[in-house]
């Protein structure tokens, strides 16, 4: 690997300047982005994620035009980020942003080549997702009851927390998906929520008994009848960051693993459903996976726990 990038002073990748990508100072980016919000309907987070990319390779190489980068910016580049211990996941996403703008200037004959499908990078670490066991899902679910009897909160903020912990926990939500909720997606009758998913993939969810009386309860006391589904204290939609904060809350008082997310109430979600029957395509479906292979990590969690079973209970394990 070239190490030229080792002999430069350290530049910060993420900056303010990050942000601007997409300005009139860098017209293809800015082409590149249009097209993936108007042409190809890319969430903001999604499109917030690849401008950053964008504007951190950028920061690296100031003065580089991009129709002039080559295989050995990028080497230069991957090793600034190893060095720095960015973990290989979020260089891989970094890349595969970069890739994506580089295969759209290629389709449109702007550069001759993607320089990129000559850069190989770190494969994935292979970690099985952390969850939950059903008495910790318990214990952080019962947390909003116990701010209010203790008057930490007003009684129509904690029924809103324990509405989305209780519809987290039933309907396997990814977070974006629950903070765009509206009133109008989730059918009370029909025991079932719509969900727009990743890429505008629009699907159905069942939502479980306890999660639908959470909302209505919630709903009831907060007046909620139309709009959003879950508001803040000026009734505007909660926002992403409110959530994440409100579940760290909980996780700290339930007593429970500081980094739990709302990722890992999801992967709790998929592993109990496969520990009680569930069908691998049901829990593809349900978590709104495009690719079955995505959905298949959930089964070597499920078979290792079965193996330390044996183990623990054969007589000749």
């Amino acid at each position: 690997m070239n190490a030229r990038s080792s002999k430069k002073r350290e530049i910060p990748l993420r900056t303010p300047e990050n942000e601007k990508m997409g300005s009139k100072s860098d017209p293809l980016s800015k082409e590149f982005l249009d097209h993936l919000g108007d042409g190809k309907n890319y969430s903001p987070q999604t499109l917030r994620s690849y401008r950053q990319a964008l504007g951190q390779f950028r920061n690296f190489r100031p003065s580089l035009e991009w129709k002039a980068a080559t295989a050995d910016d990028f080497r230069d580049y991957l090793f600034e980020l190893m060095k720095r211990d960015r973990s290989r996941a979020t260089i891989r996403l970094s890349f595969a942003a970069l890739r994506s703008f580089y295969n759209y200037l290629t389709d449109r004959n702007i550069i001759p080549t993607n320089v990129l499908k000559l850069v190989s990078l770190p494969k994935l670490e292979k970690k099985l997702p952390q969850f939950l066991t059903v008495p910790q899902v318990t214990a952080l679910m019962d947390q909003p009851a116990t701010r209010r009897k203790s008057k930490q909160a007003p009684e129509w903020m904690a029924a809103r927390d324990a509405a989305i912990l209780e519809l987290f926990y039933s309907s396997g939500l990814r977070l974006a998906e629950l903070a765009e909720l509206d009133v109008r997606d989730l059918d009370p009758i029909g025991e079932i929520v719509k969900v727009m998913g990743k890429g505008s993939r629009e699907r159905i969810v069942p939502v479980g008994g306890l999660a639908l009386e959470a909302v209505s309860r919630y709903r009831h006391q907060a007046n909620v009848q139309a709009g959003p589904l879950f508001l803040n204290k000026s009734r505007k939609r909660l926002g992403h960051r409110s959530i994440w904060l409100l579940l760290k809350t909980y996780v700290r008082e339930a007593g429970l693993p500081a980094t739990l997310s709302p990722h890992k109430l999801r992967h709790s979600f998929a592993t109990h459903l496969l520990d009680n029957g569930a069908d691998l395509r049901s829990v593809q479906s349900l978590l709104g996976h495009a690719s079955l292979t995505t959905t298949q990590i959930y089964t070597h969690v499920t078979t290792e726990r079965l193996k330390r079973a044996y183990d623990a209970a054969h007589p000749r394990a």
